[in-house]
């Protein structure tokens, strides 16, 4: 039986390990800071990246891949780059081990001319890639994606949302003009909502980034904010403009249409896989992990039921046939163009409660029960997943249409995981008019064993001066940080009610991770 999951209201920290554990997400490695990613976990990683993919091929992306070590030089040649970046770098400084007296040890005869990074990203090693491969303005735009491995040396860690090694895709595309690139910037940070809200079922503020929180070497970062269950935020995905920096910086310069030399323009933009922990915080309880259908790596388990095998032979032929039915039916967008997955569960030495329990923490979506008396009534019983017990239970479904009720049961499922977060989201996003409503909104610890609800923040618009000096003093007064300035969010010019100075707009702030 699974070990009980902690409830949310009591830790809520230790309620996301446990999902985690429990539904066979994750585990810690023995290198600090790194996830070993199980078969679950990476299941529904595969669904992101296949459909992420779909995203950006169809608008005019390619794959490519790129060295995992970078020339230290290549880092210290973008001094924004290098600055952000320079506390959290893996250095590799020699290429070879030797034995003596029966230990291996680095051998000092072995080291590199030049220390290598290995990668935190990788505009730098592309762009001084993309200096041979761009000469005129027919060779722009490139629109190049990568699917790969980063390393950055975090201090404090949490699986799936800061590892120190982790999975992502970057997209690092090269244009002839300001404003292909910044088209692109947006296309792409759009590409990235319509996947967290289409696929994910979790909500989303799109907008940009302060000076202060933008990506080291951009003009301006575009991000997606989603907001956890715990009233925290999550970075989800990034777009940077970066004008003609790593241009510059790469000596990347082509003829344009009037035969004039021009360096080119440039745009990066990532997800990775703490969008498998947004996911979890987004939509999961204290019985375990949900899953939106969409990226769920099995859709539905059939559990045929019975006493002896005289009833347990009609149950279970009666649930391949359900299951043949599934499988079989048209591919469709929605699913992937991918079948839907279906497992039969047999394992009638178990009590149906402990077989409905280990699905509903693993988050498969739909649970079917077929046992003698539906035979009899040719009939079986549907569960969904966001709605345990009794409340999201189906009886009496017949069973000659039961895959048509499941597929829609399914699309239902993803809606209303995406409603029910939205609602949650909204109810909880409020406006501080001053300062002493703000401090009232961000309560801060007195004493190490005070604890605060688990769900006690909020997403809060208020009025910012747009200094640097204010931010820095609200992120250290409050340890709550500006998260975007989100573009369909109020537009109203006022009084920052931190210092009283003119405020162009309210912005939001929040506790983020």
């Amino acid at each position: 039986m699974a070990e009980v999951i902690t409830p949310r209201a009591v830790d809520y920290p230790q309620w996301y390990l446990d999902v985690v554990k429990q539904a066979g997400l994750a585990d810690n490695s023995e290198v600090r800071g790194c996830m070993v990613i199980r078969p679950n976990g990476y299941a529904i990683w595969e669904k992101m990246q296949r459909a992420l993919d779909r995203l950006f091929k169809e608008t005019g992306h390619v794959n490519a891949y790129f060295p995992l070590f970078i020339p230290l030089s290549y880092l210290a040649r973008e001094e924004e780059m290098a600055e952000g970046f320079a506390k959290e770098c893996a250095v590799v400084t020699h290429y070879r081990l030797k034995a003596e007296q029966g230990r291996l040890m680095v051998d000092p005869q072995a080291e590199l001319e030049e220390p290598l990074i290995v990668r935190p990203t990788s505009e730098t090693i592309i762009w001084n890639t993309y200096k041979k491969w761009v000469q005129s303005y027919r060779d722009l735009p490139l629109l190049i994606n990568q699917w790969a491995n980063v390393v950055r040396w975090e201090m404090r860690t949490r699986l799936f949302l800061r590892t120190a090694e982790f999975l992502w895709q970057e997209g690092h595309t090269a244009h002839a003009t300001q404003q292909e690139a910044e088209e692109e910037a947006h296309r792409m940070v759009r590409v990235y909502q319509q996947f967290a809200e289409e696929y994910m079922a979790m909500p989303v503020l799109v907008g940009p980034k302060t000076e202060g929180q933008k990506f080291p070497g951009a003009v301006y970062t575009l991000c997606i904010e989603a907001m956890m269950q715990d009233g925290k935020a999550l970075q989800a995905g990034t777009s940077h403009f970066l004008g003609q920096n790593f241009a510059k910086a790469f000596d990347v310069t082509f003829t344009n249409e009037r035969n004039q030399q021009e360096y080119a323009w440039a745009t990066s933009w990532g997800v990775s896989t703490r969008l498998i922990g947004g996911l979890i915080m987004t939509h999961s309880d204290d019985n375990g992990l949900v899953v939106p259908p969409r990226l769920a790596p099995l859709h539905v388990v059939i559990c045929p039921l019975g006493r002896n095998d005289d009833e347990r032979r009609p149950c279970r032929e009666a649930a391949e046939r359900l299951a043949r039915a599934l499988r079989e039916r048209p591919r469709d967008p929605f699913f992937g163009y991918e079948p839907l997955n279906v497992h039969i569960d047999t394992l009638f030495d178990k009590q149906i409660g402990f077989r409905a329990a280990e699905y509903e923490v693993r988050g498969v979506p739909v649970r079917v029960e077929i046992g003698p008396k539906d035979i009899a009534q040719g009939t079986c019983v549907l569960a969904r997943r966001d709605q345990p017990g009794k409340e999201g239970k189906q009886f009496g479904v017949p069973l000659e249409n039961a895959a048509e009720r499941i597929d829609a049961l399914l699309r239902d499922i993803q809606r209303s995981l995406f409603e029910r977060a939205r609602r949650y989201r909204d109810n909880r996003t409020v406006t501080a008019r001053n300062l002493d409503e703000f401090r009232d909104l961000f309560p801060v610890r007195k004493d190490d064993n005070e604890e605060l609800p688990w769900d006690a923040l909020k997403f809060v618009y208020a009025h910012w001066d747009g200094t640097r000096e204010t931010e820095e003093w609200v992120q250290k007064e409050f340890k709550a940080t500006i998260r975007c300035l989100p573009f369909d969010g109020p537009q109203e010019p006022g009084t920052c009610i931190f210092t009283g100075k003119p405020s162009a707009r309210p912005v939001v702030f929040a506790r983020a991770y």
